[in-house]
């Protein structure tokens, strides 16, 4: 009896044991489930087209190359700053020079002017008494100088001619060399030339052109190239 027993025991048990775990896959069934934790997991991936792409390259490339300019900044500020300062420097340098050479080119003009022009006062009040001189010459007639009969009187005023002719020549060679010339623009048939001479009167003449200068009144004076005193003449006028 008691053999019996322990083996319906064994056996009850051994049911018990085998029939557990599908009794629990049974109550699974109805527990709830958090599908957060059944969900299946899978990596996220970023997608971007080409000209974004490019773009954020030269976004950051513009960044890099914006840090390294910022550090070459003070080197290249410095050098562009030294450039410019030689550039004025050098500029300053020839305007001084150029102004010098001005300076003294424009000294020498006035300097040599001073030398050809410092006998224009004393030229001017010089050549009224060589106007004077020559009226005197002019004032004795060609018949006078050369006399057909000897007379002492007669000899008396050609030896004065002579001797006044004589110091006018010498008068005249030494105001040239200093510059002061003499001119008669009626002794070549000059045209008249308003720089130079002053008419002062106007007159018709056959055989002659218009503009011509044929009478000298008062001669003229030049020193050193320039119009001391402009000579009075007659112009011809034909029309």
């Amino acid at each position: 009896m008691i053999q019996r027993t322990l083996l319906r025991q064994a056996r009850a048990l051994s049911s018990n044991v085998r029939s557990a775990p599908r009794t629990s896959l049974s109550r699974s069934q109805f527990l709830p489930v958090n599908r957060s934790l059944t969900r299946p997991i899978t990596s996220s991936r970023w997608y971007t087209t080409e000209p974004e792409a490019k773009k954020a390259e030269g976004e950051v490339s513009a960044t890099t190359e914006g840090k390294n300019g910022e550090s070459e900044d003070p080197v290249k500020k410095e050098l562009e700053a030294k450039s410019k300062e030689i550039t004025e420097l050098k500029d300053k340098y020839l305007r001084s020079v150029a102004e010098f050479r001005n300076l003294q080119e424009r000294t020498k003009r006035e300097i040599q002017a001073a030398k050809d022009f410092a006998i224009q006062k004393f030229a001017k009040d010089l050549v009224d008494s060589v106007d004077n001189l020559d009226r005197a010459l002019a004032m004795v007639p060609e018949e006078k100088l050369n006399p057909q009969e000897k007379n002492e009187h007669l000899q008396d005023l050609v030896s004065l001619y002579e001797g006044l002719k004589m110091t006018e020549s010498i008068l005249m060679q030494t105001l040239k060399k200093h510059g002061l010339e003499r001119f008669d623009p009626s002794v070549g048939g000059e045209k008249f030339n308003p720089n130079e001479h002053e008419a002062t009167f106007m007159t018709p003449m056959e055989g002659k052109e218009d503009n011509t200068v044929f009478h000298t009144q008062q001669k003229g004076f030049k020193l050193n190239g320039r119009i001391l005193r402009a000579a009075k003449v007659g112009v011809v006028k034909n029309k």
